[in-house]
């Protein structure tokens, strides 16, 4: 399995003409996975050796600005770039509770309509993440209110035997988030490799004794 990394921002609070604000790619088997998508981070797509079509999944850390509010325009972004079609696999967005809610919102309110299905798995965070006065629950937000176009997705819950939030599986890799503790909750995303038995060839085995 082959991995490579692209640093796309590393900037803090705000982008610079010289450096993004947090964004990184994860590159897999020709997939592209976005870690955070800070203010900018389609022109720094642009810039790099990567396609921002390929990009399939995409991981948000936490609900400050400097780390997600590239993703509405990117999104329209790749809209703009992409056919209708019914049978596409969704893009895959992960991210903290409420996440769902201002996608929808900032979509809805801009007229902004995808030709490309997507879903939204929220994590649902722990009030030990953060200060007690910086916590707040966005689990009762849109209830009784219809989403009629709002975007599917999981909620999902810790584990408390792992510790953790198991986001994707396949035959090859397990990527589970982890708590971390910032001013507001926040999710470090871990991507282990499966065991890979090496094969061996039992006739030269045999045949050197």
């Amino acid at each position: 399995m082959s991995l490579e990394i692209t640093f796309l921002g590393t900037g803090s609070a705000y982008p610079s003409p010289s450096r993004g604000a947090s964004a990184l790619v994860l590159r897999r088997e020709g997939q592209c996975w976005l870690f955070d998508c800070g203010e900018g981070t389609q022109t720094q797509l642009m810039r790099s050796h990567l396609r921002a079509a390929r990009i399939t999944k995409i991981f948000i850390t936490h609900l400050h600005g400097d780390h997600f509010f590239g993703l509405p325009g990117l999104l329209c972004t790749l809209s703009l770039q992409s056919d209708p079609d019914a049978s596409k696999a969704p893009v895959d967005i992960y991210g903290p509770l409420g996440l769902r809610s201002f996608l929808w919102r900032s979509l809805e309110l801009s007229h902004s309509q995808l030709l490309f299905p997507y879903t939204v798995h929220e994590l649902v965070p722990t009030p030990d993440q953060c200060p007690a006065e910086e916590f707040k629950d966005f689990s009762s937000w849109d209830r009784g209110e219809a989403l009629p176009q709002g975007p599917p997705g999981r909620v999902v819950h810790l584990d408390p035997g792992e510790d953790s939030y198991l986001l994707v599986e396949d035959e090859q890799l397990v990527v589970r988030a982890f708590r971390l503790f910032h001013r507001v909750p926040s999710f470090g995303f871990v991507l282990e490799e499966k065991p890979r038995p090496g094969k061996l060839n039992v006739q030269k085995l045999k045949d050197l004794g």
